[in-house]
């Protein structure tokens, strides 16, 4: 498999998969022109997009969606609460349930915790390899841990510093309250917790996703992760901070 985000951050979130029979758009949370530039950098035509999973509903998660499956129509996957939060109608529209399968590509949704009527988390396997992509989550439920474990690469939230948020002053209080809180975002400090929890020795790359662009910065959002491992005497280092305006490379796993 081969993964690329192509945006990540409170303007926009979308993440390409390729599998050996699929290519697919986690949110098409951008504009349609700058997710057809942003394909076309890893030599990936649009119209290839056959798979696209949404997330949730917000603005951030869908806002080219409507004018992208009109120009390409690939079949979307939602649940039936996240498209009737959308409220657009679209051609080729799929409800996705805990798992999906797709010749021999596997999808598992797990349920995240967000302001919103519904929110997923997906992680998309093949036989050797396996990626999870989980943003916009207050927590992760301890139930999903096994299914999470091990995976082969993360694209894994890491949104805001704690400290950078409370003293914003830009921010009133309930809006920090709310992205503190069980249904808002993961905190450096989280992330780096529940990464420790989950990667193991088959995990090559982890991705840091959904950064603020007002509360964090990615050298404190990988101090914290790479701290947490040390103390925790866990070795990895491959770790990529993806950006609001500027796709990662194109990994292969």
């Amino acid at each position: 498999m081969q993964v690329c985000v192509l945006s990540s951050g409170s303007k926009g979130n979308c993440t390409y998969i390729e599998t050996k029979h699929h290519k697919i758009l986690i949110d098409v949370g951008t504009s349609c022109s700058y997710i057809e530039k942003s394909l076309k950098n890893i030599n990936v035509l649009p119209q290839d997009i056959d798979t696209i999973l949404i997330t949730h509903a917000h603005i951030d998660h869908v806002a080219g969606l409507k004018v992208f499956s009109k120009k390409y129509h690939p079949n979307i996957y939602l649940t039936s609460l996240i498209l009737e939060e959308i409220k657009d109608k679209f051609d080729n529209i799929h409800y996705i349930e805990e798992e999906l399968l797709l010749d021999d590509t596997k999808i598992i949704s797990i349920k995240t915790s967000h302001d919103t009527k519904d929110s997923n988390a997906y992680i998309v396997e093949d036989e050797n390899s396996s990626i999870v992509n989980i943003t916009d989550t207050g927590y992760i439920n301890e139930k999903y841990f096994e299914k999470l474990k091990n995976r082969s690469l993360y694209v894994f939230e890491s949104n805001h510093d704690v400290e950078m948020l409370m003293n914003n002053p830009h921010y009133p209080h309930h809006i920090k309250n709310r992205i503190m809180g069980d249904k808002g975002h993961l905190s450096n400090k989280d992330s780096a917790y529940y990464l420790s929890k989950l990667i193991g020795n088959k995990t090559k790359k982890i991705i840091l996703a959904h950064l603020s662009e007002q509360n964090n910065t990615p050298s404190l959002a990988l101090s914290t992760l790479q701290n947490t491992l040390q103390k925790k005497a866990i070795n990895f280092k491959n770790i990529e901070i993806a950006k609001q305006n500027e796709q990662t490379e194109l990994f292969k796993i």
